[in-house]
């Protein structure tokens, strides 16, 4: 592989740590074309990148403490023949600190022009001294990005030269509001509640020496409860995503955790074995991430993947799943909108830095149960013969089920209920096999009802299999997986129930 990443010279660090004291920094999209024209390579890409962010921490009924941060990054892709090199500067800013300085073994600040043609010359120096990639491709142009199979145009993003978003704390004004309520109402029933949300609004701009010039801007926000009691084993947990904030209900959320605190007062010791088991949004979600993370199309094609078939094939049209199931992203949807076009700063099995601009389009992974696509970039697209099909930051699992949770609880004879799954890990890749630990919150489910909190367990499960086993499906709402939250917060799931879920052992964990 010929990515290159990461490489500092003394010069560049001394220069990153300087500063310079009242320098005004310049605009984003002026860095992005300073950079170009300093370009020797055959070719370059350029993409910047500005965030700004804000967080509150909770513990014990008290907000402890809140932050403020913003961060800007350079990112310079060099092509020389059939090579690439990549090297990346960037800066972090803490107004409550008063101070701004280079993340350590970072290339200078990207404000620096001295430090801007030392980045450049660097990534031009660590393409010269690599192989050739694999995933060679002409960078792509106007006339060429808007494309992926039969996607539009990339659609929206604001004027390139526009500046960047921002938030600020005012994103929690009404939500820091209601939280002081809910800490009193928790102080006055023994109740204790811990937490963490944060905001980041990210803006893009990417250019390239072929002509591109793109930007987005993309708000991130999620909340992370943990309630706890005084009974033994009385703590559970709830997620979410949100753009904005404005959809974060505390009082409804405060009302759940305290509901399932209640289920914590009778506890219930099972042994190990396989149940009939009903999966809230955030759990399938966790599975989902996993199962999108493991659909590279190379690696398939190799035989490497739950996805391969022998001899190079794939299970592209294999039903994996009941008729009706879809999985699908689309950097279009209204609730889950996302970067409409690839930003990659290296290559991977999922990602090329040639397909830099390439617009992003509606993609069905799992159409009416069967495997639609794979992961494809346009080399692996190429090599496999099938449609370009990017990686896209949102994730959505749909059935056309109706039934909310709390319907397919009241339809339960006898099983668990899963809320949150920890310390996932990958077994086998090909089963994709996963193992990993329950935690604040598996519950007993009798007659309809829930009926006590159940000992903690190892499982071993691959989301693939479950989604062939899965006796029902029901809504899907938008959630956030617990596990994947730091890394994928755009996803919309149903709940599921799955007659045979293998707790493999019992686990300690309390």
């Amino acid at each position: 592989m010929s990515q290159v990443t990461g490489a500092d010279t003394p010069r560049a660090a001394q220069a990153g740590r300087a500063d310079r004291a009242g320098a005004v920094p310049a605009a984003a999209h002026e860095i992005v074309e300073r950079a170009l024209a300093l370009s020797r390579a055959d070719g370059c890409v350029v993409i910047a990148t500005e965030s700004s962010s804000v967080n509150l921490r909770w513990a014990t009924n008290t907000l402890t403490t809140n932050g403020a941060s913003r961060d800007r990054s350079i990112t310079v892709v060099s092509v020389v023949g059939r090579s690439f090199g990549v090297r990346t500067a960037s800066t972090i800013d803490t107004p409550a600190g008063g101070g701004r300085g280079a993340r350590p073994g970072d290339l200078p600040h990207p404000t620096d022009a001295d430090g801007l043609a030392e980045l450049v010359r660097a990534a031009e120096d660590a393409a010269r001294e690599a192989a050739d990639a694999e995933d060679y491709a002409d960078l792509l142009g106007p006339a060429t990005a808007g494309l992926t199979g039969g996607a539009g145009p990339v659609a929206g993003g604001g004027a390139f030269t526009d500046p960047a978003a921002r938030t600020g704390t005012g994103v929690f004004a009404a939500f820091a509001r209601d939280l002081a309520e809910a800490f009193g109402a928790a102080r006055a029933q023994g109740r204790r509640l811990f937490g963490f949300a944060q905001h980041d609004v990210t803006t893009t701009w990417l250019g390239t020496s072929t002509g591109l010039r793109l930007r987005h801007s993309q708000p991130t926000g999620s909340v992370e409860w943990n309630a706890k009691s005084g009974v033994p084993g009385g703590s559970v947990w709830h997620g979410q995503s949100t753009h904005d904030f404005s959809d974060v209900d505390v009082a409804a959320t405060d009302a759940a955790l305290r509901s399932r605190l209640a289920w914590c007062e009778r506890s219930v010791e099972l042994p190990a074995g396989r149940y009939e088991t009903l999966l809230p949004p955030p759990a399938v979600a966790d599975l989902m991430i996993d199962l999108y993370w493991s659909a590279a199309g190379r690696d398939a094609a190799e035989g490497r993947t739950v996805f391969s078939r022998p001899g190079g094939a794939t299970r592209i049209g294999e039903a994996i799943g009941p008729a009706g199931l879809r999985l699908f992203s689309d950097p279009a949807d209204p609730e889950l909108a996302t970067t409409p076009f690839v930003t990659a700063a290296s290559s991977s099995s999922m990602s090329s830095v040639f397909d830099n601009g390439l617009a992003l389009g509606a993609t069905d992974w799992i159409r009416d149960g069967a495997l639609s696509a794979l992961v494809q970039t346009r080399a692996s697209a190429r090599a496999t013969q099938s449609p370009v099909t990017p990686i896209i930051d949102n994730l959505v699992l749909d059935a056309g089920g109706s039934a909310s949770l709390e319907e397919m609880i009241a339809s339960t004879r006898r099983g668990l209920l899963l809320t949150s799954l920890w310390y996932i890990r990958e077994v086998d890749p090909e089963v994709l096999l996963l193992t990993g630990l329950t935690r604040d919150g598996v519950y007993l489910v009798e007659n309809g009802e829930v009926t006590g909190a159940v000992n903690n367990f190892r499982f071993n499960e691959s989301p693939v299999d479950l989604l062939g086993r899965t006796a029902q499906i029901g809504a899907a709402t938008r959630t956030m997986a617990r596990e994947w939250a730091d890394w994928f917060t755009l996803t919309r799931m149903p709940p599921m129930r799955v007659p045979d879920f293998n707790m493999s052992s019992v686990s300690p964990a309390n």
